[in-house]
């Protein structure tokens, strides 16, 4: 992130002067926003930025242990700057979080600059090779010029100025959180092409005694498990692509002085972060078990992936959080909806009247268009139920703040349903787009289908609560979906197998594109350290005093 800072939030003379260095690795930098006792709500950052006219300087400061940086990725012991966000303070005055260019390590011998305490925070989950670190500040002074000034400015005497909306520090967030709906929905991907080709390789038990063992891809369960994932991990890839494109749209328009598509963005990219890593987190342990005892295995590269993923459950902004970040957007657009007002963008169907019931024939492919109405009509009820909810606690004389706690649950239900939407229509409007090859098309349909039909089907209640899906109705989706995983099965290597991921990408022995499995996973364990030696060490040390010595003492 340190990169897309200095893109998004300097000056074009800040750039000329930082840029050229990072991108040359004359400076290698980081992004400290994260502390010890504050993550995803930024505005309650400790660290303060406070402006001394006399010198035209900022001095940095820790003020408590929790105001401690934490998180950054390289922070401990490989970068040697970083752009810190701050509280900033000028003239007695807070105006909020700001970001700042801080020499962190000397560029001779790499030391801590004066007055900057800076270390790796130990052992985590996964990452063992990233050395995310903790900095503490201790009255550090900076120029002035080291504030990024692109969107708001301090003058020589410490007049504050702001240009345009005050959420633009944020972009690059934003930007981040569209690029990790892409890095999600790639580690699902990888997830599912080592379990679907490993699938093809192995055979299991009979399906008719006496007959040879087919591959387990052949059964319907094994189906059922992985090739939903894999129409999922097509929805993300599409979706990330969208928030991608349309961040990079409005930042151009951001330059023209337009700002009036930051919210919604905002609101979405946060949303759809939470949503696909939610989605791909689960979604790779459901390959890794598909796998039997050897997803279990190193071997398999699944864990690793697994650990790679899961993490953006809660950086970049804690997925429950995120998801009431979009809940608040949300009842902002019901509201102006129920006054009449005109909505646009992905929530114009809260203005919108929907169709009030979902037909399906049981010997017809479901249309795309009758799947995104079922989708509407989800996320446009519990929406309004979220909304009347809150609106009820209010009337009763629940303080506002006290009534959205209180609703907060079936905020976090409705902001999944939009943004479930929104992944649905990403994915319709790609198979219909003209990019996608005319050969390709049916394929690409039918794993849309699967994927639209799965979430109604998993999400049964949600969808009939109300009366638009009838138990028959669900019926027929349930059928459906069995008979879209028949479609999608000789297909299936070819899809994954689309993905281009190299074997050294994945990693894994069970997902090798040769199909070699067994004489690589033999290979892989006579590599083991512990296969070094005919007899270990322990044996000396332990089993052997063990056995000589007649077994356990007795008491």
């Amino acid at each position: 992130m340190f990169i897309p800072a200095i893109v998004g939030l300097a000056t074009d003379e800040q750039r000329e002067k930082w840029l050229p260095k990072a991108m040359n690795y004359e400076i290698i930098g980081t992004y400290a926003q994260t502390e010890m006792g504050h993550g995803t709500f930024i505005r309650g950052l400790e660290t303060t930025a406070t402006y001394h006219p006399e010198t035209e300087e900022f001095v940095l400061h820790s003020p408590t242990l929790t105001s401690a940086k934490w998180w950054p990725g390289n922070l401990g012991k490989t970068t040697n700057y970083a752009v810190v966000l701050a509280q900033l303070y000028t003239k007695g005055k807070c105006h909020g979080i700001h970001p700042f260019m801080l020499q962190t390590r000397s560029l001779e011998d790499h030391m801590p600059m004066p007055g900057v305490q800076l270390g790796d925070i130990g052992p985590k989950f996964g990452y063992a090779s990233n050395d995310n670190g903790f900095m503490l500040l201790k009255n550090v002074r900076i120029p002035r010029e080291n504030m990024l000034m692109k969107h708001s400015q301090v003058q020589p005497d410490g007049t504050y100025t702001r240009k345009g909306s005050d959420k633009l520090t944020y972009g690059t967030m934003v930007l981040i959180r569209a690029f990790l709906v892409s890095d999600t929905g790639r580690g699902l991907a990888q997830a599912c092409t080592i379990a679907i080709r490993y699938s093809a390789v192995r055979h299991q038990s009979e399906m008719k005694p006496g007959d040879p063992e087919p591959q387990i891809l052949d059964y319907q369960t094994q189906q059922y498990k992985l090739f939903p994932l894999l129409a999922t991990s097509y929805a993300l890839w599409f979706t990330g692509r969208y928030i991608r494109e349309t961040y990079l749209e409005i930042q151009a328009q951001m330059h023209d002085g337009d700002y009036s598509q930051v919210p919604e963005l905002h609101a979405l990219s946060a949303g759809a972060k939470a949503f696909s890593a939610w989605v791909a987190s689960a979604g790779i342990e459901a390959c890794r078990l598909a796998c039997g005892g050897h997803g279990y295995s190193q071997a398999s590269g699944l864990p690793r992936i697994y650990l790679d993923v899961v993490p953006a459950c809660t950086y970049e902004g804690e997925n429950t959080v995120m998801m009431l970040q979009t809940a608040r957007s949300l009842i902002k657009s019901f509201s102006k909806a129920q006054k009449g007002e005109q909505i646009s963008g992905t929530t114009a169907y809260l203005g919108q009247s929907v169709t009030k019931t979902f037909i399906i024939d049981a010997g017809s492919p479901v249309a795309l268009d009758v799947l995104l109405s079922a989708y509407q009509h989800r996320a446009a009820r519990l929406i309004k139920n979220a909304a009347i909810h809150m609106q009820h606690r209010i009337q009763s004389g629940k303080p506002q703040e006290v009534a959205w706690n209180m609703t907060s649950v079936d905020l976090v239900k409705a902001a999944n349903a939009h943004i479930h939407y929104f992944v649905v229509q990403q994915f319709a409007d790609m198979v219909e787009s003209a990019e996608v090859v005319t050969v390709n098309q049916p394929v690409l349909m039918t794993l849309c289908q699967l994927y639209a039909l799965y979430g109604i089907s998993t999400n049964s209640g949600e969808f009939m609560e109300g009366g638009f899906i009838t138990s028959h109705q669900m019926e027929l989706v349930h059928s459906k979906v069995l008979d879209l995983l028949a479609d999608i099965r000789p297909n299936a290597v070819a899809l994954v197998d689309s993905f281009d991921f190299h074997d050294r990408i994945l990693n894994s022995v069970l997902g090798r594109y040769d199909g070699q499995v067994y004489e690589n996973l033999y290979k892989w364990a006579l590599e083991s350290p512990l296969n070094e030696t005919e007899v270990h060490e322990s044996y000396y040390k332990y089993i052997r005093p063990l056995v000589k010595g007649g077994g356990l003492s007795k008491l």
